[in-house]
């Protein structure tokens, strides 16, 4: 594993850390940390997450991630030893909404089969 790549996991660990339990903001109560990916420069850090509900809850999580962006930087310069403590980027990862997609149509194809049968 290289360097940068114990830097992302670490990042990542950190930020779920941070938002599990040092937020106390409700609408971050469903947020999942899925990546960090932080550049070699170590300046930028694109953190993505994934969040279940409708388009407004995806809203407000987006919202409340974006004013809380100031204080996980800053948790995040007193937990992980780097030069520079990153600039902070979320990104809504919609592999988990896709995934949901895909399971529902392959389960629509599977009651068509079973229909044709």
């Amino acid at each position: 594993m290289s360097r940068i790549d114990k830097i992302n996991q670490r990042m990542k660990e950190e930020i779920g850390a941070i938002v599990l339990q040092e937020l106390k903001d409700p609408r971050l109560a469903f947020v999942t940390i899925t990546q960090a990916v932080v550049s070699r420069d170590l300046q930028h850090a694109k953190v993505y997450y994934s969040v279940l509900g409708t388009e407004d809850q995806i809203k407000k999580v987006k919202d409340g991630l974006s004013s809380a962006r100031g204080f996980v930087r800053k948790l995040i310069g007193q937990r992980v030893r780097m030069r520079y403590t990153p600039e902070i980027e979320f990104i809504l990862d919609p592999s988990l909404e896709y995934s949901a997609r895909i399971e529902e149509t392959l389960k629509e194809i599977h009651r068509e089969w079973d229909k044709d049968s």
